[in-house]
């Protein structure tokens, strides 16, 4: 993870010689955690709207698949991006991409949320040159970065935006020849996410909570990194690549269990019940235990026709990647731009509804007469997470102050 504070002024203050006038693109997080969180509204405001059959997404995609693939490769391909290009400068020590190959990257990520959405007018191989271009620039570069840098031990990201763009590419695979990818694709993007959390997750939960117990004096910290973890992380993969390749399989869903206990194994020894001062580090901790029980839900659906898979989905998509990005995207943007680490009424708001969405969402994955109104509720508690994070944090991405002064209830 990024450093933060003082360490994260003076690495905007060298992102931003003369020549980069412009906040917004001094450093990676800043366009694209303001794009991630405004696509979490205005993608699902369409969603909603599209359900509810008061808009019809000119799309090439059914509106399950648009839905599942901008969650999947829009929102959280933003927040990927802000994460991965304010992470490698302080991974390798070169300066940021910032200025106009900043711009470049944003604005690819742009045009493909607009060639999606109107991918039936435009053409659907029209609309995935569009779309693809950003995931393969934003491989293209971080591959430079981390090669350049010789930090062969982040290699594994390169990986994972591999897979984000193979998931991609194979979703529009379908759109253009009516072969049977798209379901693949997302698969595949998803499992890319999984494994991220997984490992970023896997970093950064226990040296946020080690440094947080430290300073309180505290003589019980989280465990190091062993080879329990280093052993959930392999079952972790395995049983993601066996559902992205056979995800009706009984071994897949075996598997996926198994990875859930692994990863529920991990989190318990990182002393998340001690963090419940700080909610900045607590959401973590509650970030990666939905990653742990929406692998396990999903390995049960697999197993018992009782639990439905998409309370598996959901959970491991609202739950987990919801729960994470929300807990990156506040953290880091207070740290890089120099704000105290410390979650205000604010903050702990986005939290809880971001949760409330997940449960509510997980909830109505069973049949009932309160589904209708079950997803409703789910959606308006997210879309109210991330309402919440634009007018706090919104103006804080841009440069200004005022988003601080909300943020302290002034």
């Amino acid at each position: 993870m990024p450093v933060e504070n003082e360490r994260g002024r003076r690495a905007e203050r060298t992102a931003a010689p003369r020549e980069t006038k412009l906040v917004l693109l001094q450093l990676g997080f800043r366009p694209f955690f303001l794009a991630a969180a405004a696509w979490a509204v205005g993608g699902l405001g369409l969603w909603l709207a599209t359900l509810s059959g008061l808009f019809a997404m000119p799309s090439a995609f059914d509106p399950i698949g648009w839905h599942g693939h901008e969650m999947i490769f829009g929102y959280a391909g933003a927040a990927v991006a802000g994460f991965l290009l304010t992470a490698i400068p302080n991974w390798t020590g070169r300066l940021p991409v910032r200025g106009a190959p900043l711009a470049c990257l944003a604005l690819a990520w742009l045009a493909g949320r607009g060639a999606v959405a109107v991918s039936d007018v435009i053409g659907p191989g029209v609309a995935a040159a569009i779309d693809l271009a950003f995931p393969a620039l934003l491989l293209a570069t971080v591959a430079r970065e981390i090669v350049a840098g010789r930090n062969k031990r982040n290699l594994v990201m390169v990986l994972v935006l591999g897979l984000l763009l193979a998931g991609n590419a194979l979703m529009h695979w379908e759109a253009l020849t009516g072969a049977p990818t798209a379901a693949l694709g997302w698969r595949v993007g998803l499992a890319a996410l999984i494994l991220l959390i997984s490992l970023v997750g896997g970093r950064v939960t226990p040296s946020f909570t080690r440094n947080w117990l430290a300073k309180r004096g505290a003589t019980v910290l989280p465990r190091p990194f062993s080879g329990l973890d280093r052993a959930a992380l392999l079952i972790g993969a395995v049983a993601l690549a066996l559902w992205v390749a056979a995800p009706e399989a009984r071994v897949a869903g075996a598997a996926l269990v198994l990875a859930g206990a692994g990863a529920g194994l991990r989190l318990a020894r990182w002393r998340g019940l001690r963090t419940g001062a700080e909610p900045l580090v607590l959401i973590l901790h509650l970030g990666q235990g939905w990653l742990a029980f929406g692998l396990v839900l999903l390995g049960l659906a697999i197993l018992s026709p009782a639990i439905p898979v998409s309370a598996g989905l959901h959970a491991l998509t609202t739950g987990a990647v919801g729960t994470m990005t929300l807990a990156i995207m506040t953290r880091a943007t207070l740290g890089h731009a120099g704000r105290p680490l410390r979650a205000g009424p604010g903050t702990v708001a986005i939290y809880v509804l971001v949760t409330v969405a997940a449960v509510v969402r997980v909830a109505a994955a069973w049949p009932s007469e309160m589904q209708p109104e079950l997803l409703i509720a789910g959606g308006l508690a997210w879309l109210g997470a991330f309402v919440l994070y634009l007018a706090l944090y919104g103006p804080i991405l841009l440069g200004g102050g005022r988003g601080r002064a909300l943020e302290q209830g002034q």
